[in-house]
């Protein structure tokens, strides 16, 4: 058997019918965590996230949740408890593009890039937090009380014109999660972030579908590849295994060296 730091976990994994979502419930169910397959719309590919679990002999189930909506994120939660009894690690990674220009954006496009994106993160990590101390600690599962993971991305530090909803979010993202592992770290519990640089999947489709396309895109990332979903699958269940069990409060960026301001290697 392969190896299996999250054994007899309880995972939740947001917006995870496809792309970095899939990526992240599938390598956590590889390492050992039940895991509930949240989605919005998607019930086919949830389900087929579930399905590939199972089929190589894990645990899975699907919920459907809005998570900018309470209620249903109130009614999600319910039935993952009621499911599996409790919730040891939460990935927060439900996220979505709504691009304008500044000058064109629309208040619904604003409003539902936060939304999904940052008030998403609100409501699960409370309902999370809750439940990770109502129950307590369990040393036999983790040294840690609960795990929670927030997916941000490059853009909580690079700036994006054209995208400014979707920086504003990530950049959101930084403070609450540092903020928040600030407050829930005297019980034990830990949350950080993965930042994504580019990440193959069908959110940016556009950016490496074609030879041009890739080409230009490769030109921003040092390493010289894209990203796949299992580059952040592998991230997260590091964070949330006792291997990072002293990482709290941390931002570690997947990103094949975009952060690193490639355009100033040759000198600026």
């Amino acid at each position: 058997m392969s190896y299996q730091p999250l054994q007899g976990q309880k995972a939740l994994v947001t917006g995870a019918s496809s792309g970095i979502g899939a990526g992240v419930a599938v390598a956590l169910a590889a390492a050992g965590a039940e895991v509930v397959v949240n989605y919005a719309s998607s019930v086919a590919g949830a389900e087929k996230v579930v399905d590939e679990i199972q089929a190589a002999g894990g645990k899975a189930l699907a919920l459907k949740a809005d998570v900018s909506n309470e209620v249903e994120v109130a009614a999600m939660f319910s039935a993952m408890f009621a499911a599996c009894g409790t919730i040891d690690i939460l990935v927060n990674n439900a996220g979505l593009q709504q691009d304008a220009l500044f000058e064109d954006m629309t208040l619904a496009q604003w409003n539902r890039v936060i939304g999904v994106n940052l008030t998403g993160m609100f409501l699960c990590s409370q309902l999370a937090v809750r439940e990770m101390r109502r129950r307590g600690p369990d040393p036999a599962l983790s040294k840690a009380t609960g795990k929670i993971i927030c997916m941000s991305s490059v853009h909580e530090i690079i700036p994006w014109a054209g995208h400014v909803n979707y920086a504003a979010s990530k950049g959101g993202v930084k403070l609450f999660m540092q903020s928040l592992a600030q407050e829930v770290a005297p019980h034990r519990i830990r949350v950080n972030s993965v930042g994504p640089g580019a990440i193959q999947t069908p959110i940016n489709r556009a950016a490496w579908d074609t030879p041009e396309a890739l080409q230009a895109l490769l030109k921003l990332i040092p390493y010289g590849r894209i990203g796949s979903p299992e580059d952040i699958g592998k991230a997260a269940v590091w964070l949330a295994s006792d291997d990072a069990d002293y990482v709290t409060g941390q931002t570690i960026f997947v990103d094949g060296g975009m952060t690193l301001y490639p355009e100033f290697a040759d000198g600026g």
